[in-house]
């Protein structure tokens, strides 16, 4: 708690500096670290007022004690005091609630969180303390709650602040790392969120005396009539990825919008895979962009390889669970993951940690559960993407990750560190796109910003290459 509030303290010192401080405890350890962050803000020469519910936490009665024993003053929280003292006041801080709270509010609170956001709606800024009171901490939804401009959370990021409606109510997220032992980490902190200089470093380098037989073989299996687009995309993102050689196998006539791809089509592509022999295989293949019906049974053929292998859309099939190998890496939106699981694509875009966590023990392998953000879920845990931009909600984004995956992946790149560093990459390659198309992204535009993207992953991690 003190760790806390001293870390509250310094950022909103950071972030409105001189700024009079009206700060909002409740009852539990949330107010308690509204307490500590006054009472550091006061020793700092900035003036804070504290309006607190009756303290139920022993510790959050020790730090109203403390508060009070340096000449902090303390009012009783109601609807009205709110109103009446953030008129002049220069940023409110909410500590009502924090991560052991469920939803729904009491009505009591209710008309407190009301006030809040209705101090904001007159232009007051407001900073929750660990996340808006009213969220549950685990879950992406967001009933009635605090509306942030800024919030500082503790230890780590939970799932409220990263996905959904919740992770809007929390406005600019700052993560205060605390000086606490490794084990007081909460469940919902334990998705790593991995930087950029991290996933950089994951990156191959390629040699000098490479060639195009050395840079990674990629097929890319789909394609059928109405959806022939999507392997030319999926083929594209693996060749802007670094892939030497990429071919698509397809039952369809595959149109041939990049020369630079090679394409084959199969009048019975079941049995071209059937007998592919080992010495003809690829490095990595990226399966079911648009495959159609036999896609199930096109999966079973190539996954009996053993080969790295990206399985996508029409690839995703229940019946697939235990085909699987530790070279798999599946990727499934929303809608997908429920089919897979059983669920409501409302239930999986509520708990993503919970439903990433359990494709990866149904399917085996690496899962990407691909949204905004993605989780990458593998054997040593679970990882949330950085970034991204919402003009790539559009079709054929997905396709155009598969290929990233598989080029990652012919390249030598490990499963989970294909997955993480190219969920990444196929983020940052958006953020560039919006700079240069605008709002409304195609795949190919995010594409063309490959190059710039690993440019920047590998800048950041200081790689050869990276640039400054």
């Amino acid at each position: 708690m003190e760790e806390a509030g001293r870390a509250a303290a310094n950022e909103l010192r950071r972030a409105f500096p001189g700024q009079a401080t009206l700060l909002l405890a409740g009852g539990g350890a949330n107010g308690g670290d509204a307490f500590v962050a006054a009472r550091h803000l006061l020793s700092l020469g900035v003036g804070a007022t504290v309006l607190a519910l009756p303290a139920r936490h022993p510790l959050t009665r020790r730090n109203r004690a403390r508060w009070r024993a340096v000449g902090g003053q303390t009012f009783a929280l109601t609807p009205a005091a709110l109103a009446r003292r953030s008129r002049d006041a220069g940023v409110l801080v909410d500590g009502l609630l924090g991560t052991g709270f469920q939803p729904p509010l009491r009505p009591a609170l209710a008309e407190v969180v009301g006030a809040v956001n209705a101090a904001r709606a007159r232009g007051l800024a407001v900073v929750s303390l660990d996340l808006p009171s009213g969220l549950d901490a685990a879950l992406a939804e967001a009933g009635l709650s605090v509306q942030a401009n800024l919030t500082v959370t503790f230890s780590g990021l939970k799932p409220a602040l990263l996905f959904g409606p919740a992770a809007e109510r929390a406005g600019r997220v700052v993560l205060a790392p605390l000086r606490l032992p490794p084990e007081w980490a909460t469940a919902e902190a334990l998705a790593q969120r991995p930087l950029d200089a991290d996933l950089g470093a994951c990156l191959p380098v390629r040699a000098a005396g490479a060639h195009k037989g050395t840079a990674g073989r990629v097929w890319v299996v789909g394609g059928h009539p109405g959806t022939a687009g999507a392997p030319v995309l999926a083929g594209w993102g693996a060749l802007r990825t670094g892939a030497g050689l990429v071919t698509l196998h397809s039952g369809a006539e595959v149109p041939l919008l990049h020369p630079e791809l090679m394409v084959r089509r199969h009048s019975d592509l079941g049995a071209f895979l059937d007998g592919v022999s080992a010495n003809g295989r690829p490095d990595a293949v990226a399966l079911g962009m648009g495959l159609g019906p036999d896609a199930a049974d096109h999966a079973r053929r190539v996954l009996r390889w053993g080969l790295p292998t990206v399985l996508d859309a029409d690839a995703l099939q229940p019946e697939l669970a235990g085909s699987g190998h530790d070279r798999c890496v599946w990727t499934p939106h929303p809608g997908e993951a429920a089919r897979l699981l059983g669920h409501t694509a409302a239930e999986v875009t509520r708990d993503p940690l919970s439903a990433a966590r359990a494709l990866q023990a149904q399917l085996g392998g690496v899962v990407v559960l691909k949204g905004g953000p993605s989780v990458v879920a593998a054997p040593g845990g679970l990882s949330v993407s950085r970034g991204g931009h919402p003009g790539m909600a559009s079709a054929g984004m997905g396709d155009t990750l598969s290929g990233i995956l598989a080029a990652l992946l012919g390249q030598g790149v490990s499963p989970e560190d294909a997955a993480r560093s190219g969920v990444r990459l196929h983020a940052r390659a958006g953020e560039r796109a919006a700079r240069a198309f605008g709002y409304g992204l195609s795949a190919s535009d995010v594409a063309a910003e490959l190059g710039g993207a690993w440019h920047d992953l590998q800048a950041a991690a200081g790689a050869p290459g990276g640039g400054t």
